[in-house]
């Protein structure tokens, strides 16, 4: 029978309901009650309160005074609440010192484990000095229980102190509890020296020929979760030769048919990692290993959808390290009706890999099927891997284009559109070869109206114009809405159009002439321009040259089925069964590890607690700056990047060297000028600069030159820039703003007007309030996607721009402002800086910039909500770095 309301645990859940008014009082009453059970469920109310993120610190001393007791229940529950507010309460969780000791020599083992176990989760760095000797005692205790949990302790108490770890000897003793008799002891030691090998980036596990037998006879004996830390640890050790790395596999094997999904892929990673060890002399035994991790493999994809993710993001990667594996399993990649949309497209991918000569016709009807299902998603996916098929199987590519044909037929708008996109890279791969169906493509044309497929089919017409009789006017179709298509539209359209007046000059004249001037007078798309202006160029200067860049031959796409690189596939296997397979990026990619040793503190760290987000660099304080100030001393001075922008032939006889630079905050465009041949001194200039992404015009359009320049001197001059937000140039989406300024200048002189262009460089821009709050950086630098991430290497760096302190100083100058610096965790004489930026446009940039002690070179990340400026912005960084 189920006991009633008032006994045992069956009904807790009463203790959530909402409490009345004067309750704090009403249970501190009851904590200090005689009758235990009152007791017990007044400290359940309390962890209740606690858990719903009531604040019930205020009964601390209470909830404590209830830890002496021999009611196991009860003193879980203390124990639970001390763990969450110890932090806050670091003096008085000192009281409670006196009785964690006494409890970690009780006659009961579950209590000496619970209060070694309590002390290793309170992370406050006075009663770490109080867990030593009892951790000591627990590590050698006769109980497996107790011993089992001080083993994991260790780990606890080297992520708080790990220099007192190694003082005591805890490592050695951990070292000796991988040859416990219990195999969960065995275990837990195992991953606790993971858990600190990973911490400390030392090799801590050291496995010798005699601790590897000890691991494997324990690998039988412990819980599935213990195995999954022993096969992880045998994954990392390097056998000496090909016949050990058989023997270990040969007792690795039977964990493939464990029912726990992580123990098998854990298996799965010991015995891959292995194969690689054993060497092409071993064949006989590795097809036979293959042939054996074929099954497991296959069962896992009858779990739950969740798993079975799981499982296909890591089959992708074995069958791209070997796929003979699943060669003749593909059946069961085949995706049933009721999967998750999320395991469909693993499956595809799958499929992709292992399809083959023998098996592409059941492929076939497979894809074909998919592409009548009700989720357009899956049903494109679905059409781009019959595409993807062709690629990959020259022999086979005739028969996919045959289902693609069949497909186009249906005249599912979707369907056709993926069909062309797909079919624009089957002839890229095997050109002249399928050009018959072009005139099945043409009859579609009108269902087209996505950019990619509007982008493909152009592409298709321009490439084959010859062989189009009606190319022309196909194209002139496109033409009619040039102005409202899509950037890649546009530049195909331009590009194809240029293609077909190359092949047929008399009768596309007129619609070349009109494409560029679609393409340099009327659009704001700086990459359309410059092709634009490219191809007007070439085509007036040297059509033969034009026809060598345009219509020359081109290389022939390569299939990328198996695009990962080697390295970082080897590495991948090597993080089987970790969120590395199924992101498919290795561990640092997402990961930034705290160092040890940087989580100790009570109340006075609140503001810092950043261990383990993925934050800016590391779980250490942002500001760790140690006392260092910033250099005032102004030792640099900012200069202006001068180059050549125009010469004396296109300018009546001057020649123009320019620059941009900001003085006083003010944005200056630097001209020196050399009169090489005019035929008048120069006195005056008048300047206008273009729509640019950056919004900048002349203060004043006259340039005054006092003294005037004689013919054979030089001179240099000024103009003073304003942002104007109508001079902005508006930025397609997906496109970089261009960092080219356009400027227009007449000699008043002589009436002559010439144009040049000036590359912007952005620290011209950043503003002198550019500085920001801890905080808020920490906070901006968390918002900010990791796709807007831009990362680069700049190297060769002059001396000054390798210390730190000069970088710093150099960088203020530039209105780039010092936020911290700190060293890299685990990476000897290594350093990241912080930086912060902000445009007068309020744009701003964040950079993270490392060094390394004794390399001429700089590590940059940059994170920035205005993406199409980051490569601008990286580009100032790497500018200012080698000033």
């Amino acid at each position: 029978m189920a006991k009633g309301k008032d006994g045992g645990n069956s009904n807790d859940s009463r203790f959530f309901t909402t409490q009345k008014k004067g309750e704090m009082h009403e249970l501190r009453m009851e904590l200090h009650a005689t009758e235990k059970q009152v007791k017990v469920d007044a400290v359940k109310k309390v962890i209740a309160s606690m858990t719903v993120g009531k604040d019930v610190s205020m009964l601390f001393t209470d909830v404590l005074n209830c830890v002496q007791t021999g009611n196991i229940e009860l003193k879980k529950l203390v124990y639970l609440y001390l763990i969450n507010y110890a932090k806050t309460q670091p003096e008085l969780t000192l009281l409670a010192v006196n009785t964690f000791v006494k409890d970690s020599n009780d006659a009961n083992p579950l209590i000496r484990a619970l209060a070694v176990r309590t002390m290793g989760c309170i992370r406050v760095d006075r009663i770490t000095e109080y867990l030593c000797e009892p951790l000591g005692r627990a590590l050698r205790d006769e109980d497996p229980y107790v011993r089992k949990t001080a083993a994991v302790c260790v780990a606890k108490l080297y992520d708080i102190a790990p220099d007192l770890v190694a003082e005591r000897g805890f490592l050695e003793t951990l070292h000796d509890l991988i040859s416990d008799s219990n195999p969960s002891v065995v275990a837990n030691a195992v991953a606790s020296l993971s858990e600190i090998a990973e911490a400390s980036g030392k090799d801590v596990m050291k496995i010798s020929a005699a601790v590897l037998q000890k691991l494997l006879a324990a690998l039988n004996e412990c819980t599935e979760w213990g195995q999954v830390f022993i096969l992880d640890s045998l994954a990392k050790y390097t056998p000496a030769d090909g016949r050990e790395a058989e023997g270990i596999i040969e007792r690795v094997t039977p964990r493939l048919q464990h029912a726990n999904s992580a123990v098998v892929m854990s298996a799965v990673k010991v015995i891959l990692s292995y194969m690689e060890l054993m060497g092409s002399s071993n064949s006989d035994a590795i097809r036979a290993l293959t042939r054996k991790l074929a099954p497991p493999l296959v069962t896992l994809l009858n779990s739950e959808p969740e798993i079975q993710y799981v499982a296909l993001r890591n089959i992708n990667l074995i069958v791209q390290k070997r796929p003979h594996i699943l060669e003749n399993e593909i059946k069961v990649f085949f995706c049933k009706y009721n999967d998750p949309i999320y395991v469909k497209m693993e499956k595809l991918e799958i499929i992709i890999k292992l399809v083959s000569e023998k098996n592409i016709d059941q492929v076939l009807l497979e894809l074909k099927e998919y592409s009548t299902e009700v989720d357009v998603d899956f049903v494109r996916r679905a059409v781009s891997a019959i595409g993807r098929c062709a690629v990959k199987l020259e022999r086979a590519a005739e028969r996919c284009i045959g289902v693609l044909l069949e497909l186009i037929q249906t005249k599912v708008n979707y369907v056709v559109q993926e069909s062309v996109i797909v079919i624009k890279d089957i002839f890229r791969r095997y050109p002249n070869r399928y050009e018959s169906i072009i005139a099945t493509l043409c009859d579609n044309l009108d269902t087209l109206d996505e950019p990619l497929a509007k982008a493909s089919m152009i592409w298709i017409i321009g490439e084959y114009a010859e062989r189009i009789d009606n190319a022309d006017e196909l194209l002139d179709t496109f033409l009619e809405s040039f102005e409202e298509e899509d950037p890649a539209v546009q530049l195909q359209l331009l590009t194809a159009t240029v293609k077909c007046f190359l092949k047929n000059p008399e009768d596309t004249q007129d619609m070349v002439q009109r494409v560029l001037d679609l393409a340099t007078e009327e659009s704001d798309n700086p990459d359309l321009r410059d092709r634009g202006f490219i191809y007007w160029r070439l085509l007036s200067t040297d059509p033969e040259a034009a026809k060598m860049v345009v219509i020359g031959d081109k290389p022939v796409i390569e299939d990328d089925t198996f695009r990962l690189d080697p390295t970082l596939l080897n590495n991948l296997i090597g993080q089987i069964a970790t969120l590395s397979s199924v992101y498919h990026k290795p561990p640092e990619a997402f990961v930034v590890r705290r160092a040890a040793g940087t989580g100790l503190g009570g109340a006075e760290d609140d503001d810092d607690d950043y261990e383990g987000e993925n934050d800016i660099g590391g779980g250490e304080d942002l500001l760790d700056i140690g006392g260092m100030g910033i250099s005032d001393g102004g030792l640099y001075e900012t200069k202006a990047p001068m180059n050549k922008v125009v010469g004396p032939e296109k300018s009546n006889g001057i020649e123009v060297h320019a620059g941009f630079r900001q003085v006083n905050g003010t944005v200056r465009l630097e001209m020196d000028l050399q009169n090489v041949s005019s035929p008048a001194d120069i006195h005056g200039l008048a300047i206008q600069l273009n729509k640019n992404a950056f919004g900048l015009s002349p203060a004043s359009q006259q340039i005054v030159c006092n003294p005037p320049i004689p013919q054979g001197a030089s001179g240099s001059a000024v103009v003073e820039l304003i942002v104007t937000p109508s001079m902005v140039t508006p930025i397609q989406p997906g496109q970089n703003a261009s960092p080219q300024v356009q400027v227009a200048i007449k000699n008043m002189a002589t009436g002559t007007v010439f144009y040049f262009a000036v590359i912007f460089n952005l620290e011209a821009l950043f503003s002198p309030d550019g500085t920001m709050e801890r905080a808020s950086f920490i906070e901006s630098w968390k918002s900010i996607d990791d796709k807007n991430e831009l990362y680069a290497t700049v190297s060769d760096l002059p001396a000054s721009s390798v210390d730190i302190d000069s970088v710093i100083s150099k960088f203020k100058m530039y209105n780039c402002f010092f936020i911290a610096r700190r060293p890299v965790p685990n990476a000897e004489g290594q350093e990241v800086v912080y930086f912060s930026m902000r445009t007068t446009t309020s744009m701003e940039f964040l950079a993270e910039l490392t060094f390394k002690k004794g390399i001429n070179a700089c590590k940059i990340c940059l994170k920035t909500e205005n993406a199409p400026y980051g490569p601008l912005a990286k580009a100032a960084i790497e500018s200012m770095l080698r000033a």
